[in-house]
């Protein structure tokens, strides 16, 4: 499993393309987003906050909340997809994502801002994280949702993923799919780079 260096996280940022062409960074996020990255959950319609926290709240509960913040505690990681408005930043996207180097599996979340829906962004994010998954040498990568999440669903489904049934829990379905090589295209320049670096000490 690669090492991350927590205190350059920067070095880790990738940028993609929405459909439009945009430029949208995919970063980690850092202590100092915890404003912004609530303000982002507070902006989603009711519907899109409830398929991705699997129930209703008005923001990211507390506890939660400190977990995004603090990245690679527990193996859990977190990262926004960002754009430039005006000269400043702005929170698009986001995914947390967790990997068990026992089980050489790979689970993620993920959402879109309302506004943003539909340029690609989800795509693009989850193709990222495809391949953070593959620099960590996992084998599988896999999430949950709700059956009444048509757009997450969808988005798996093109993205090649198989269904299954969550574990536990008739209310969801849970998204699968098998890592056999590391992607070769954008958008994860930087994570390609990372699990090609690594591939002799996964051998």
């Amino acid at each position: 499993m690669q090492h991350l260096n927590l205190d350059d996280l920067g070095q880790y940022s990738d940028v993609v393309l929405s459909r439009s062409g945009a430029a949208v960074t995919v970063r980690f996020v850092e202590l100092h987003d915890a404003d912004a990255l609530q303000a982002y959950f507070r902006g989603l319609s009711v519907r899109s906050r409830y398929n991705r926290l699997m129930g209703a709240a008005s923001e990211l509960p507390a506890g939660q909340l400190d977990k995004f913040i603090h990245v690679g505690e527990a193996d859990s990681f977190s990262v926004v997809a960002t754009i430039s408005r005006d000269g400043s930043e702005t929170i698009v996207g986001e995914a947390r994502y967790a990997f068990d180097e026992a089980t050489s599996r790979f689970e993620l979340g993920l959402s879109v801002a309302d506004s943003m829906q539909g340029q690609g962004i989800g795509a693009a994010l989850l193709s990222n994280l495809e391949c953070r998954a593959a620099a960590l040498g996992a084998d599988q990568l896999f999430g949950d949702t709700l059956r009444s999440n048509e757009a997450m669903l969808a988005l798996a489904r093109k993205a090649g993923f198989t269904f299954a049934p969550t574990p536990g829990d008739w209310k969801q379905v849970r998204f699968v799919k098998q890592i056999d090589t590391v992607p070769t295209a954008n958008p994860c320049v930087v994570w390609r780079l990372a699990a090609q670096s690594l591939q002799p000490i996964l051998a």
